[in-house]
């Protein structure tokens, strides 16, 4: 059984994929030919923004777009520690602090409650009054912006989250990596934020075959930005540089691709749907577990489908017993960011984030895709009920 099955996915547009492949071969616009924009003006158009930009990752993407902020040192930038080291590492990676925030117990998702008393507590420098992360000799931050994470392809509280932002002054980047196809009241993922920002990773519920990314905008100033921070902070031409950028350009060959499998991707939304549902309902009378939560007016595009086990001993024991049927899980994230060894400097200590450090530790994802069959989830099912 697989985890992910992209080859059933390929089995079904093979001759389109072929197809488009062949175009760019015949065309040789191996770097931004014409699929690029091609891509840009359709992903644009599927999730309601004006402008979308695409990149080599969904890391380049976070990077761009707080790049086109102008973030650097003595910035703090709120964010949640669990998810993926990107979110925080683009941070880090422009000298700023990324200061962490607890989840949701529910979501998974950056909790706006204890974000609002995050950011009191940096603009007061008080860290009794929640967790702060060190700083160089002493450094005072000042609060830049907010990195919502939509984890497993859930969005976060978006008017929670804009409402404090709008309070304190703040940028909110939506890191919508797992996430494109979700919505949130009637908003796609991707339009809930001034950047959002996605991934193209094969496993993603929209990849490709290769890195890529994207970051989606209604700003034509933040658009321009990260246009030219995309290649080298490129101006009027290449050789004119008109700010510090990265080599973030999106592969031709992928866009290609991606155009391929966009095609299938609002189909393979309904079915992610649908794969999700027997899930739970098959699951439903198991009290040991605690199948994932999707608040009223959302929409999940399930990137995973993630149970929380009574504690970290079955967790153990229902992997191991899967695994013995041939069955494959997965654990995200089994060490949320604060205890990194990347993040050592910042302080940080088990114990800051309990409900991160506490789903981290009974957490774990079950085979999903499009095309799991029902037979394949009641196998499932059974063994997990059974244990």
């Amino acid at each position: 059984m697989h985890f992910i099955d992209l080859a059933a996915q390929q089995q079904r547009i093979r001759k389109i994929l072929e197809e488009k492949v062949l175009r760019v071969m015949d065309h040789g616009q191996y770097i931004m030919g014409p699929e690029i924009k091609m891509l840009e003006e359709e992903l644009a158009a599927f999730t309601g923004v004006k402008h979308a930009v695409a990149c080599s990752s969904g890391t380049d993407a976070l990077l761009m777009a707080l790049m086109a902020y102008g973030v650097g040192p003595g910035d703090a930038i709120f964010t949640t520690p669990f998810t993926f080291i990107a979110t925080a590492e683009v941070v880090a990676l422009l000298g700023a602090t990324p200061v962490f925030v607890d989840i949701d117990p529910r979501t998974y998702n950056i909790d706006p409650e204890k974000l609002e008393l995050a950011i009191s507590a940096v603009k007061e420098n008080n860290p009794q009054l929640y967790p702060l992360p060190a700083t160089r000799n002493s450094q005072t931050l000042t609060p830049r912006g907010i990195i919502p994470v939509d984890l497993f392809g859930l969005p976060a509280d978006y008017d929670l989250i804009k409402a404090i932002a709008q309070e304190h002054g703040l940028f909110v980047v939506e890191d919508a990596a797992q996430a494109f196809g979700a919505e949130y009241h009637g908003k796609k993922a991707g339009s809930l934020a001034d950047i959002a920002c996605t991934s193209f990773f094969p496993a993603k519920p929209l990849g490709g075959y290769g890195d890529g990314g994207m970051c989606f905008t209604d700003s034509d100033t933040l658009a321009d930005s990260m246009i030219s921070v995309r290649i080298h902070g490129m101006g009027s031409d290449r050789y004119d540089n008109i700010r510090v950028g990265i080599n973030g350009r999106l592969d031709t060959l992928q866009a290609a691709i991606l155009l391929a499998k966009f095609s299938l991707f609002p189909e393979e939304v309904t079915l992610r749907q649908q794969v999700a549902e027997r899930y739970s309902s098959l699951l439903a009378e198991n009290e040991s577990i605690v199948v994932p939560y999707v608040p009223e007016g959302y929409l999940s595009v399930w990137a995973q489908y993630s149970l929380l086990a009574c504690d970290g001993a079955l967790r153990s024991a229902l992997q191991d017993a899967l695994q013995k049927e041939g069955i494959p899980t997965a654990v995200y994230y089994p060490k949320p960011l604060h205890v990194q060894t990347a993040f050592t400097a910042l302080g940080y200590k088990p114990g800051d984030f309990p409900v991160s450090d506490n789903c981290a530790e009974r957490i774990f994802s079950l085979p999903m895709h499009p095309y799991l069959k029902e037979d394949d989830q009641k196998r499932i099912a059974a063994v997990i009920n059974r244990i």
